[in-house]
């Protein structure tokens, strides 16, 4: 499924999707060697991903990551063309306009992305055209990674240690110094596809956090790299503690390539640290490989015999975990996180996402849209397989009596409550003690922590005993029946 491109005679539209970077670009480098005009495209297109159109988070990020990608180009002597619709219809008529000879593009993996991205080609090589597609996400693409009988991976370990032998050790491709432009061709205005939210601007505090951008992503990874890499195994699961990477949205929308952190965190250091953080890219390239192989992830159970798990319709409850009003403040801290930010820690998106579905028994594709909506580095494969790992119903899953207490939880990973106190500051006076439970503190240091549990603060939705029997009750009738 690989293509090598040959050297067209005429302008060279460059499609860009998520790869807004010009280092590491395979389809930038190739259309730049060609030494032709190169047309940079960017196609808003919510016809063809359907429900997996772009959430709002999403659009939040594109809207300035694309300003510095346009910025980027501009500088290399060339503008980037917006335009919106089909993909199909759009290059079609780019190609007409332009009298393209071909049109090069970096892979993307989601079921639909396949289907219009086989069809878009067919059509181009049926009129002639040169259509080329190139691996600029992933260190190894789903069908180079196999078992020996010719399978799939189905459980992380093997998988990765298997990757880790077939990855490219060529160092990443250098951003062009300049590019031939091509005549003036009419673009849509930015800030006419309203990414950005105006009224009301949930938004306005993800700047504070976020720098969009392939410069933003290379600063974030030579600070962490600088700052963090020794410290991540031990602090990466503690929310009160800035050990992450925060690379995920830049890697999702390919500010950055994987191969380029791979070769940055390796020429940084060799040891475990490293070890630790690249296994952390390889789940991620897992996650592409469950999609590219299982291509329903997103939308049913990996697992055929959770179909018959009775999920609770409740609306109610559904809504306050979404606001981060659950009574559980582990959980309310990392919704709050989540709608402040665009972001949220992954050991709290763990313990979040194993709250909705087994204190409150409500289907994991309804996490999973929420989080579709809200996050910025909203991605149908890792987030597919992550709700699915939670719920048990994945592939190398946690089983399903794993449940998380969100009490031991809070108080192993934040012992201090920092990361509660930050996000819930209603509970910001409440001793360390009592700041994962609340309710079990005296009424006298709740009073004097100017704290009224359901007024200020709400009182647990479910007893945390009483769902945990609920949820292995309902798992236990899962597996008997199966």
């Amino acid at each position: 499924m690989s293509s090598s491109a040959s050297t067209p005679s005429g302008p060279v539209i460059v499609w860009f999707r998520q790869d807004l970077r010009l280092s590491d670009n395979p389809a930038l480098h190739q259309a730049a060697e060609t030494g032709n005009p190169v047309i940079p495209v960017f196609i808003l297109d919510d016809e063809t991903p359907g429900k997996w159109a772009w959430g709002g988070a999403s659009r939040w990020w594109l809207h300035h990551s694309l300003e510095k990608l346009a910025a980027d180009l501009e500088a290399r002597g060339v503008h980037l063309v917006l335009r919106s619709g089909p993909s199909d219809k759009v290059i079609a008529n780019l190609v007409e306009e332009t009298g393209a000879s071909a049109v090069f593009w970096n892979r993307c993996y989601e079921p639909f992305a396949r289907k219009r991205d086989e069809a878009i080609k067919s059509a181009l090589k049926d009129k002639g055209i040169e259509a080329a597609s190139f691996n600029g996400a992933l260190l190894a693409e789903p069908w180079t990674v196999q078992t020996k009988t010719g399978d799939p991976y189905k459980v992380f370990t093997p998988y990765w240690r298997a990757e880790r032998e077939v990855i490219d050790p060529s160092d990443p491709l250098p951003a062009p110094e300049s590019l031939k432009p091509w005549k003036s061709i009419a673009s849509d205005g930015l800030n006419d596809w309203d990414l950005t939210p105006a009224k009301p601007d949930w938004a306005k505090g993800f700047a504070e956090y976020w720098t969009p951008g392939e410069s933003g992503a290379r600063e974030r990874l030579e600070d962490f790299l600088g700052e963090r890499l020794l410290s991540y195994p031990d602090g990466r699961d503690r929310p009160d503690r800035d050990d992450t990477s925060g690379l995920s949205p830049h890697l999702h929308w390919g500010e950055i390539s994987p191969r380029q952190i791979w070769h940055a965190t390796r020429n940084a250091s060799e040891g475990k640290n490293a070890d630790k953080f690249l296994s952390e890219v390889g789940w991620r390239e897992f996650s592409y490989n469950l999609l590219y192989h299982f291509p329903h992830f997103p939308d049913r159970n990996y697992q055929d015999k959770f179909d018959g798990f009775p999920w609770a319709g409740n609306n109610a409850a559904f809504e306050a975990w979404t606001k981060g009003k659950t009574g559980y403040p582990v959980v309310d801290a990392g919704m709050r996180q989540l709608w402040q930010t665009g972001w949220m820690h992954n050991r709290v998106r763990m313990i979040a996402a194993s709250f909705l579905i087994k204190h409150l028994l409500i289907d994991w594709r309804r996490g999973q849209d929420w989080f579709w909506d809200t996050l910025v580095d909203a991605d149908l494969a890792n987030n597919s397989a992550s709700w699915q790992w939670v719920a048990g119903s994945g592939a190398d899953a946690a089983p399903y009596f794993r449940i998380f207490n969100p009490i031991t939880q809070g108080e192993k990973f934040d012992p201090d409550g920092k990361y509660v106190k930050r996000f819930v500051p209603e509970l910001a006076k409440l001793p360390a003690k009592y700041i994962h439970a609340p309710w079990t503190a005296p009424d006298s240091v709740l009073a004097q922590a100017g704290i009224r549990l359901g007024t200020t603060y709400p009182k647990p939705i479910v007893d945390h005993s009483e769902a945990r029997d609920r949820a292995l009750a309902a798992f236990k009738g899962l597996k008997e029946a199966a």
